[in-house]
């Protein structure tokens, strides 16, 4: 969007600096102004996309039905033939020239969808200007060539051409901006419940469940010629006549093709008559249309939905009911309607336009396109998250599972510690049995040598007592040890329970890491682009301020030019006053020449006489003709400043005087 388009008409008379000051004023406010509020900077580039996006899915219809094998590519004269044909739709001059050149490369064979986009964007939808075509010619165009191939004409067919035409434009509308083009079934039960409900059939759940579930129908989406298929099969299967679909085709396409809001019989009150008459409305997001009737060939007024505008509820007066206003900032149209529900459908519709018009949006249904997008947009990201949570639990729940493996294994090694101890302490007891039959076969051994063998009895004690206090340091050491191994199998699983909190807090601080990387790198791409829009304002600037100093540079050049004729004037003026001095001073020489020298003396000369007499001019009437000759001179050299004056400024460039 460039700043330098702004009309500077009024600047083409430059009397002085002070209009080259303003100019640089506004140019400044200009800039303030589109960094203040970008939105309003970037609205006629969205307007040029949105229009661009919808003329370019008709054309992609027309492109695909001249490809006829299927393969992608379309041959190049039929391209030629598509290219003079847009020109003329879209009001575009056309140049056989650059069409040719753009063509004239060696290769001979047909150009793919890519090939043919670049002179596509440069020659056509660069130089479509909106408001200088009628899109539905387009439409009609691009109908034509792709229905003769892929509309198939059957016996169950109910929609007419026309109707055909009008649901393929509804198609375009509301399909995304993905090639090829498909419908998805969001947005086709969102246009079949919009028909039905113009017509008296009314589809429930059921039917649209059965409609979606046909073999035509995708789960991506649709395309248009299964849609029509689904659309005519659902019309011939339920009875509905040709009359009503047109009807219900024709209105659902004027409200979301056409854009109205609302249309009907209303009454309205004259403003100069002050009678009430019946008219036909139309409500659009821009205006306010009423004609005589609903053929809508005979406008009476239109009232355009602007800041200015307002609608208010009235009470009932001079016979009518149910009545409101629209105010604008000139008249009030006083408004009645049918009944009280009519009444408030108009007052919402006419506010629904008026935000829409403050707003800068055309088109109601397309924001309502926008949001259903969104909302899908939102779903999807939601069913992602859920699958990329579903994912993420599994990979908890299968840690988890090794996790308890690996207790599984410590549990089983602690099963083995226990059976190796118990197996300890059973060859310990066998040991120990097998140590008390020994004594008490010592025992009795000396109980038999009792006598002779006492002082060997009481070593044998001591040896038995010695043995005792070993084993009840063996079985101190067996206890020690089982509780040892307690507390490292509850060290063990401490140390477990801490590493998965270590591993949870590990990916908490991962996702974390990675939103605030996303999050920088967002922000540097907001800064990069506010960087170079800056760069651009700057540019701009710098461009006007050139042109401002051409201008001034011009400007001193007409005014030289002026002083230098200024200065011949003058020169003029006085050689003129010389001359004017010269004749007075030679009348008076002729005058004491042409009368008598001496006072008393006439000469007179008889009727006979061969010398004429000579008429000399008086003094007076000298000076009267020196003051004609004067007044002339100054006439012709004001002629020839003003000839100069308008060569000068004819021979500055176009440019130069509009920047001055």
């Amino acid at each position: 969007m460039k700043i330098s388009q702004r009309p500077d008409t009024h600047l083409s008379d430059v009397t002085g600096g002070a209009k080259a000051e303003t100019q640089q004023q506004d140019v400044g406010r200009l800039a303030e102004r589109l960094e203040s509020r970008p939105e309003r900077r970037n609205k006629g580039v969205d307007v040029m996309m949105a229009l661009r996006a919808a003329l370019l899915k008709s054309i992609w219809y027309a492109f695909t039905s001249l490809d006829t094998e299927d393969s992608g590519k379309v041959s190049k004269s039929q391209l030629k033939v598509l290219s003079h044909n847009l020109h003329s739709v879209l009001r575009i001059p056309h140049d056989p020239a650059t069409l040719e050149r753009h063509f004239s490369d060696d290769d001979d064979g047909p150009v793919s969808s890519q090939g043919y986009m670049p002179y596509l964007n440069q020659f056509i939808l660069d130089k479509v200007v909106e408001g200088t075509f009628v899109k539905e010619e387009l439409d009609e165009l691009c109908w034509t060539l792709c229905s003769k191939k892929y509309y198939r004409l059957n016996t169950l067919r109910v929609l007419s051409n026309q109707d055909a035409l009008r649901l393929w434009c509804l198609f375009n509308f509301l399909a995304e901006d993905r090639y090829p083009l498909v419908l998805v079934l969001e947005e086709v039960e969102y246009l079949l419940r919009k028909i039905s409900s113009v017509m008296t059939v009314e589809l429930n759940c059921v039917d649209v469940e059965e409609f979606l579930s046909q073999d035509c129908v995708q789960k991506e989406g649709l395309s248009v010629w299964s849609f029509l298929q689904v659309v005519n099969a659902a019309a011939g299967s339920r009875g509905v006549d040709g009359e009503s679909m047109s009807m219900a085709v024709e209105k659902v396409y004027r409200e979301m093709v056409g854009n109205v809001l609302k249309e009907g019989y209303l009454w309205k009150k004259g403003h100069l008559r002050r009678n009430w008459t019946e008219r036909w409305f139309c409500l659009k997001p821009g205006s306010l249309s009423y004609f005589m009737n609903e053929d809508g060939k005979e406008c009476k007024g239109v009232i355009e939905m602007d800041q200015n505008c307002c609608v208010e509820v009235l009470s009932d007066r001079d016979g009518k009911r149910c009545m409101f206003c629209v105010k604008t900032l000139n008249k009030t149209f006083e408004i009645s309607a049918s009944d009280s529900r009519q009444r408030q459908e108009w007052i919402t519709a006419v506010q629904t336009a008026l935000r829409l018009s403050a707003e800068g949006k055309n088109s109601l249904h397309e924001e309502l396109r926008a949001r259903r997008q969104e909302l899908r947009e939102e779903r999807n990201r939601r069913r992602a998250l859920r699958a990329e949570e579903t994912h993420r639990l599994q990979e908890l729940q299968g840690e988890r599972e090794e996790h308890l493996a690996e207790l599984e294994h410590l549990k089983e090694a602690q099963r083995q510690a226990r059976a190796s101890l118990q197996q300890e302490e059973q060859r310990r007891r066998s040991q120990h049995e097998e140590l008390q039959k020994t004594l008490q076969r010592q025992l009795q051994e000396a109980q038999e040598a009792r006598a002779n063998l006492r002082a060997e009895v009481t070593v044998r004690d001591l040896e038995v007592e010695h043995q005792r206090r070993r084993i009840k340091e063996l079985e101190d050491l067996h206890h020690r040890l089982q509780e040892a191994l307690d507390q490292q199998i509850r060290a063990r699983q401490e140390e477990e329970t801490y590493r998965y909190t270590q591993t949870r807090l590990l990916e908490e601080e991962e996702e974390k890491v990675k939103s605030l990387l996303a999050l920088q790198e967002e922000q540097e791409e907001q800064l990069l682009q506010t960087q170079r829009e800056k760069q651009e304002l700057r540019q701009e600037m710098e461009k006007k301020t050139q042109a401002l100093g051409e201008a001034q540079h011009q400007l001193e050049k007409v005014r030289a030019s002026r002083r230098r004729v200024d200065q011949d004037i003058a020169a003029a003026q006085r050689k003129l006053r010389q001359a004017s001095t010269s004749v007075k001073h030679w009348n008076v020489q002729m005058n004491r020449l042409m009368h008598p020298i001496c006072p008393g003396e006439r000469r007179s000369f008889s009727s006979g006489s061969l010398v004429p007499a000579v008429c000399v001019p008086s003094v007076s009437e000298t000076e009267s003709r020196t003051r004609e000759m004067h007044r002339q001179n100054s006439f012709d050299c004001e002629e020839n400043i003003t000839h100069t004056d308008n060569m000068d400024y004819n021979n500055t460039s176009p440019s130069d005087a509009g920047d001055q």
